[in-house]
């Protein structure tokens, strides 16, 4: 019994040296390479980070092409704070509804490289900066982020 304890103890502390860490539970994308196929495929002017900040991870992208074409990236920030970039040719309210809250709160304008967007904020810690431009509804939403963050993210984006 103790020659099979000690095979036992050796074969199970050589395998936790020689394992890898733990995956991480999130999936990281590529989502530059997305990119061109979207734009491409797309009936209005989507637009995406070239890159993204220091620290941030891509987790989920996808197009939906026309009739009722979407884009939508989600990332992660340094921090670990949800940020997500949705547009299609839906209404400003349609878009906040769904991606902010059925009841979100309008607040003042924020201005992101000299063009102003509407905010909106829900109960949850959600906020959202919008913009329509032409037939194109743009949101930039993030869960607990700073108002400073998701106007710079918003201002990277071409």
């Amino acid at each position: 019994m103790l020659v099979l304890a000690v095979i036992i103890i050796g074969w199970v502390t050589i395998r936790s040296l020689a394992s890898e860490d733990p995956v991480s539970p999130i999936k990281r994308v590529d989502y530059a390479r997305d990119v061109p196929l979207a734009r491409e495929a797309a009936d209005f002017e989507l637009i995406a980070p070239p890159r993204l900040p220091r620290g941030w991870q891509a987790t989920t992208v996808r197009f939906t092409p026309a009739p009722g074409a979407h884009w939508h990236l989600g990332v992660l920030t340094d921090e670990r704070r949800y940020v997500g970039l949705e547009q299609s040719r839906s209404s400003v309210r349609s878009m906040v509804e769904e991606y902010v809250d059925e009841s979100a709160t309008r607040g003042r304008p924020a201005d992101v490289a000299g063009k102003p967007w509407a905010t909106y904020t829900d109960p949850g810690g959600d906020l959202a900066l919008v913009r329509r431009a032409g037939t194109t509804t743009t949101v930039v939403v993030g869960h607990e982020v700073p108002r400073s963050t998701l106007v710079s993210y918003a201002a990277s984006l071409r």
